[in-house]
């Protein structure tokens, strides 16, 4: 099996768009772990941890809580692990995580609304501006 390709904190910020100060703050509460550290002490990260890094950034803008997000990743994590869950606790993890979406779909459309309600206020101030 290939290795793979480990970067430090710097490039999965900029690879993520978020700040080391956040990659920081997910690693101690237990969001997502460096797969390894260098020699030198260096955060060591891997494509699958610049991933759930993006994974975290998607649900921020949703309000999910840091709680919500660590749920979410072990279901995830569970459902992909090795050896998958079977039978019942297939069936729980998979409702479990029907009801993240269903909350996700709700959370974007009263983001569309704001986002209406917010160029419809733009357009007023150009029209404001235009008179």
């Amino acid at each position: 099996m290939a290795e793979q390709q480990q970067m430090q904190i710097g490039e999965v910020a900029e690879r993520t768009s978020l700040s080391l100060r956040t990659i920081r703050h997910y690693e101690e509460v237990g969001l997502v772990i460096p797969s390894a550290r260098s020699k030198g002490g260096f955060r060591l990260y891997t494509e699958a941890d610049v991933e759930r890094l993006l994974v975290i950034r998607r649900m921020k803008p949703l309000d999910f809580s840091l709680d919500e997000m660590r749920d979410l990743l072990e279901i995830t994590d569970r459902l992909a692990a090795d050896q998958p869950p079977v039978g019942e606790e297939l069936a729980l993890l998979r409702e479990r995580l029907d009801a993240y979406r269903e909350a996700t779909e709700v959370r974007c459309g009263k983001l569309r609304g704001q986002l209406l309600a917010a160029e419809d206020f733009a357009a007023t101030l150009r029209a404001r501006l235009g008179a």
